[in-house]
């Protein structure tokens, strides 16, 4: 990157990091069950609910305790169940057209980040009607208050339900782009690990690393504050202790409380401090080929970090000791590999691998400019990069590991 872009690059972030104290961040009040999100309704006064879903939650009858607590309730409630991986502005639109046609004013957000994300975009363009997704791209476009909003995560990983972004993609393009507004926050996180017991292995494994990943960015990045440090540093430490027993052993519902819990710290610390190229790269192959969010993440994760280099060795040193992999003694750089090889070394158990077949290499300028666009100057990053750096890691996703395409790259 040259030098004029990255002394704007950095006065940007550092304008926001300023700012921090002064903008209306705020954490999602926490409810621990569904059933308790009737009461809630009611004390809002809201008389009918548009549930925003995706066919496997519904297949999996994962909605039916929260459906069995509306109608002892007597609250109306109406499902949309089409949303894809990575949502699209089809899926937006649809939402909406159904929220007005039976007459919705609250929305739950049930699933993953896609859902979550696409209940943010709803409610934005329910109090937005004359203006377009495309037109509330980027930061602070929304302003106005939404429906009341409650996101139910029913993967512990994409922090969803604590952000003020929703990540949506065009559905002519594949353009991929966040929302980002302090409205978009729900208004309650709903952590019930009974919703969570299902899911597979490999899908708990993968979105724990989306919130691994959310816990590490917003850590090693550059506009941290107390709080955000101290919720990342809880996260780490509930992730290390309780991936491997929740892929293990899906059915413990401790492990599974505490990965949510370990999610939504994630969120709120990625959120005030934002993320970085791992997050920028890895939506540019949801946007192109629907990689899935957590998974791309779990493969970028310690490319992106050993890319690093040195600069977040104190960083990482004391992430290490959060995940209990070293002590104050061990020295910064020993700390870090420690770290970043315990990475790969989860990866590895888990069954990822460093490659994503359906990049081609004709994509790769168009794949690193979008990444290039969505992380500069935004994203506090330790170590500035621009497209032409940020093609290396659509390169080394393309062999079968990561050290082959990197000595190809370099070549």
């Amino acid at each position: 990157m040259n030098t004029l872009r990255k002394i704007y690059c950095r006065a940007f972030q550092k304008a926001f990091h300023i700012a921090i104290p002064f903008l209306p961040y705020r954490k999602p009040k926490i409810a621990g069950s569904v059933r308790e999100l009737p009461e809630i309704i009611m004390r809002h006064k809201c008389t009918h609910v548009l549930i925003i879903t995706d066919g496997g939650i519904m297949t999996l009858g994962l909605t039916r305790r929260l459906e069995k607590a509306l109608k002892e309730a007597g609250i109306p409630y109406t499902i949309y169940d089409k949303t894809v991986a990575n949502p699209t502005t089809v899926n937006v639109r649809e939402a909406l057209e159904l929220y007005h046609k039976e007459g919705c004013d609250a929305i739950i957000g049930f699933g993953g980040g896609s859902s979550m994300d696409c209940a943010k975009a709803v409610g934005a363009c329910a109090v937005k009607p004359n203006q377009s997704l495309a037109q509330m791209k980027g930061i602070l476009k929304v302003h106005k208050k939404l429906p009341l909003l409650m996101a139910v995560p029913t993967t512990a990983g994409t922090g969803s339900e604590t952000t003020l972004a929703a990540v949506i993609t065009d559905a002519d393009t594949r353009y991929k782009y966040a929302i980002n507004d302090f409205p978009l926050i729900p208004r309650y996180a709903v952590l019930d690990p009974k919703v969570t017991l299902s899911l597979p292995p490999f899908i708990t494994a993968t979105t724990g690393m989306d919130a691994l990943t959310h816990a590490v960015e917003a850590y090693i990045g550059n506009s941290t504050t107390i709080d955000t440090r101290r919720d990342s540093l809880k996260a780490i430490k509930l992730i290390f202790e309780n991936i491997d027993i929740a892929y293990e052993h899906g059915d413990n519902i401790q492990a599974r409380r505490n990965m949510l819990h370990a999610s939504f710290y994630a969120g709120c610390a990625f959120t005030k401090s934002y993320v970085g190229y791992v997050h920028a790269v890895a939506h540019s192959l949801g946007g192109q080929y629907n990689v899935p969010h957590g998974l791309a993440n779990a493969i970028l994760l310690p490319l992106v970090l050993r890319e690093y280099g040195s600069c977040i060795d104190k960083k990482l040193h004391r992430l290490a000791i959060a995940a209990g992999l070293a002590d104050k003694n061990t020295p910064d750089h020993e700390a870090a590999e420690l770290f970043i090889r315990a990475i790969e070394e989860m990866k590895e158990r888990f069954g990822i691998v460093n490659i994503v077949k359906e990049i081609q290499e004709t994509d790769i300028p168009k794949l690193a400019h979008y990444a290039d666009k969505e992380a500069n100057p935004l994203y506090p990053v330790p170590k500035l990069m621009d497209a032409s750096e940020l093609e290396k890691f659509y390169y080394m996703l393309m062999s079968l590991t990561s050290k082959e395409n990197t000595s190809e790259a370099e070549k």
